[in-house]
């Protein structure tokens, strides 16, 4: 008669994670997160919006602010007039919003100086809206939301540079505007140069991280 003999296997040690090496890999990520894909996501939303031309009919089409010289509109801010002045034209909105304060010495705002280009261009002086408030795009975008919910609007369409539009759709957004974006296609402002982009990447990265924070806590949301 054969024995059998059984021959049993032997448990390799569990090796255990270190605590530490875990705290040090969850920084990395976060780290990582913040420094290639949250700027990587930023940057792709800028241009993006920068090639979008959205002309879903809105009930205003609002005009950001740009430098004006002694009454007359800078080259950017006559682009985004422009601009503005065709989107009326073409139906995308019966009323246009023109933004902006002015500068310390200006006789007169930047809103103002749109807001008369833009009659001078034949548009209805009773379609036109001169909102002289805003040195910056979010206290700009801020008396806009105001003056919409004043007068009843929910939905606008967005003209400004294109790098500086996934911002200002950002913020609109945020404050329970409707908004759609149409950039500047032609004129100052318009190119998509490697500064612009970047300068507007770093803006709508604060915007995420810092100003939409202060704003969900103004709305309520």
């Amino acid at each position: 008669m054969t024995a059998t003999v059984s021959t049993g296997s032997v448990a390799a040690p569990v090796r255990r994670r270190s605590p530490l090496r875990a705290v040090l890999a969850a920084l990395l990520a976060v780290v990582a997160f913040l420094v290639v894909v949250l700027p990587a996501a930023a940057g792709l939303q800028v241009l993006r919006a920068a090639r979008q031309d959205d002309r879903t009919p809105t009930d205003v089409v609002v005009v950001l602010g740009a430098a004006q010289f002694n009454g007359h509109p800078s080259p950017v801010l006559a682009a985004r007039l422009a601009h503005g002045a065709e989107l009326y034209s073409a139906g995308v909105a019966s009323h246009v919003v023109t933004v902006g304060a002015n500068q310390p010495g200006d006789r007169t705002t930047e809103a103002a100086v749109g807001a008369g280009w833009l009659v001078s261009q034949g548009i209805p002086r009773g379609d036109v809206t001169a909102l002289p408030v805003g040195h910056d795009t979010l206290s700009s975008l801020t008396a806009v939301a105001a003056l919409m919910a004043k007068r009843g609007w929910t939905s606008a369409t967005i003209v400004t540079d294109p790098a500086h539009e996934a911002r200002s759709l950002a913020m609109a957004r945020a404050l329970g505007i409707q908004a759609h974006g149409s950039p500047t296609q032609h004129g100052s402002g318009s190119s998509l140069t490697v500064e612009y982009v970047v300068r507007e990447t770093g803006g709508l990265l604060f915007f995420w991280v810092v100003e939409r924070r202060d704003i969900d806590q103004v709305v309520g949301v």
